[in-house]
């Protein structure tokens, strides 16, 4: 039996990054409902957000504390969420997906470590076909350009067999000056890298959408539709409302602010 579609929507504004962290627990919400009477469809949403630090299930308190403090002064968000990982960057010019998918639909059903391996052959294949770009093994999570230039990211959490968090690729140069002011991942001797700088070539997050939609599809075995808001129930009220709110937030900041000494 064929599995049904995977149904994606892209904001167009950035998104506020605690925001849309309730959203993916409503979803996730709603398809666990609709999944007793097999009526759940599985979604992958595609983003930007607004400027912000997020860290993962490894910082003690007393790091987050002194982080937080220090990277709201230069103009961004912080949040703390329950996602693998250690402290990372989100931010416009970066393309972020967060897949709600349902591993149990397949026979037999997709392991975690098999459906964080197939993101990343899905950005590889991407990267490799519509840029050219080949990335090179790590023993580090994500992706690389060579051994110190991390382009991509992944960090997922799987609940009841449903999936949240997910991936987040860096296209233009405008993320770059926000990931020199951490450690991110906590990885010292590596540094952020883009599809611009990478290329030569400019590129904007709106370019690479498609691209990355087919790639997923690919990967995973699944046709891929366009999520019709309107008509989409309480998943389409949920989108609906956070992109008001993310219009309604206003401007954001380009760059990191400089502080004094």
């Amino acid at each position: 039996m064929s599995l049904p579609p995977v149904f994606y929507h892209y904001f167009q504004t950035p998104l506020p990054y605690a925001r849309t962290l309730a959203l993916q627990e409503r979803l996730h919400q709603i398809q666990l409902a609709a999944r007793r009477t097999s009526s759940h469809h599985d979604v992958l949403l595609l983003l930007q957000h607004r400027p912000v630090y997020t860290a993962g299930r490894r910082q003690t308190a007393e790091e987050l504390t002194a982080e937080r403090t220090r990277l709201t002064r230069i103009g961004a968000d912080f949040v703390t969420t329950l996602r693998g990982g250690q402290l990372t960057y989100h931010g416009p010019g970066q393309l972020v997906g967060y897949p709600i998918l349902d591993l149990g639909r397949t026979s037999p059903a997709i392991g975690t470590r098999d459906y964080v391996c197939r993101i990343q052959r899905a950005i590889q294949a991407y990267l490799a076909g519509e840029h050219g770009l080949r990335t090179v093994p790590s023993e580090h999570m994500g992706l690389f350009l060579d051994a110190t230039t991390k382009v991509a990211s992944i960090g997922v959490q799987v609940r009841h067999g449903l999936t949240t968090h997910g991936f987040a690729m860096n296209v233009t140069k405008e993320p770059l000056a926000w990931f020199d002011r951490v450690v991110a991942c906590g990885l010292a001797d590596v540094k952020a890298g883009c599809i611009e700088l990478a290329t030569g070539k400019a590129v904007q997050v709106d370019d690479v959408v498609e691209g990355i939609v087919a790639a997923f599809g690919a990967m995973y075995g699944r046709g891929m539709e366009r999520l019709k808001v309107d008509s989409a129930g309480e998943v389409g009220e949920a989108i609906a409302a956070l992109e008001e709110e993310a219009l309604a937030a206003g401007d954001w900041p380009k760059s990191p602010v400089t502080l004094s000494p």
